[in-house]
């Protein structure tokens, strides 16, 4: 059940939190003073991903005193692409806006996000970090790079797919299947409904409390995200314009090789007579073993092209698993 379907606000803060004790009661209260500045109707869902640090506690206490704060809470950690997908399926609001729990993000930018997107009318409006904190060997230059790639190989161009400040409209984000690693591909993963991104320079604080989840090891991560997000895309629906193409490559360039040593050895025999011909041996030649090598490996990416044919769905969107398991969600007390 993911909250009651009558009610629909205006606006929802969808807000993963994973040992963020020090900094939540901050944070909520600019949270708080922004959303009330708007005068719309809004709530703030806070998906506790199996946080360690007393994060529950301080949620628990800060519900208390505000009606508006509701609070997911994982069995156990199950990442922050879960946490997303948690809290985009419990928003009730029209538009959905998401922000770290580590007070990176600044809720005074929220305005100009909102504005934005209504008056441009566009579908998503996504936070670029101006001044990153961040060293520029580990965590910037990654990212740039990381940005550039995810620009080029999905056609949706941002500066700044990782900043989790952004403004979704709801039948967006509630139409999209993440798994995995996938939430800073939204918008690229939201392209085939023709979605308008529109982008807007935001803030950067430092971190005041903790420290960072990321760091260069999730770089690999990253681009096998990319690898799967570019296949999504371009292919799955036709994975064999992919497979099959690999194998006819492969095959192919096995073939050429098999055709090369065949050729060769009837033209010393032209040339040189039987004696030349019986001399040069290929049955021994390792190009020879590339050459079957490489044919047999087409001829597995074919086959692999015709089962990706008729298995068309992944195994989270054929099946309808989700990717989270919810111990209990903390409904605001009556008159709170």
């Amino acid at each position: 059940m993911t909250g009651d379907k009558d009610v629909t606000l205006d606006l929802s803060v969808v807000m993963p939190v994973y040992n963020e004790a020090g900094a939540l009661p901050a944070l909520h209260a600019e949270l708080t003073a922004v959303m009330r500045d708007l005068g719309r109707t809004y709530e703030i869902v806070a998906v506790d991903d199996g946080s360690s640090d007393g994060s529950l506690e301080v949620l628990r206490r800060l519900q208390a005193d505000d009606p508006h704060l509701r609070v997911i809470r994982f069995r156990r950690n199950f990442g922050q692409t879960a946490a997303f997908a948690a809290g985009f399926d419990y928003a009730r609001g029209r538009l959905v806006i998401t922000i770290d729990a580590d007070g990176q993000n600044n809720p005074a930018d929220i305005p100009r996000l909102l504005q934005v997107l209504e008056e441009g009318e566009c579908d998503i409006v996504s936070g670029w970090r101006q001044g990153r904190k961040e060293p520029f060997f580990t965590r910037r230059l990654p990212s740039m790079a990381a940005n550039y790639l995810i620009s080029r190989s999905t056609g949706v161009s941002l500066h700044d797919y990782g900043c989790s400040l952004k403004v979704y409209r709801a039948e967006v984000v509630k139409n999209i299947h993440l798994y995995g690693q996938l939430h800073r591909f939204i918008p690229a993963l939201a392209g085939w409904m023709g979605v308008r991104v529109a982008e807007v320079p935001v803030s950067d604080r430092a971190r005041t409390y903790g420290r960072s989840k990321y760091g260069l090891s999730r770089t690999p991560r990253v681009l096998l995200d990319l690898f799967t997000v570019t296949y999504l895309l371009s292919f799955s629906s036709r994975p064999m314009q992919l497979f099959g193409l690999i194998g006819l490559g492969l095959g192919g360039v096995g073939g050429v090789i098999g055709l090369i040593l065949g050729g060769t050895k009837i033209v010393r025999g032209i040339v040189g007579g039987m004696e030349a011909f019986r001399a040069y041996r290929i049955g021994t030649s390792p190009w020879l073993t590339l050459a079957v090598l490489l044919i047999v490996l087409g001829v597995q990416f074919v086959v692999l092209g015709l089962l990706g044919e008729v298995i068309t769905r992944t195994y989270h969107e054929a099946q309808g698993k989700p990717i989270y398991a919810v111990r209990e969600v903390l409904e605001p007390p009556e008159g709170a």
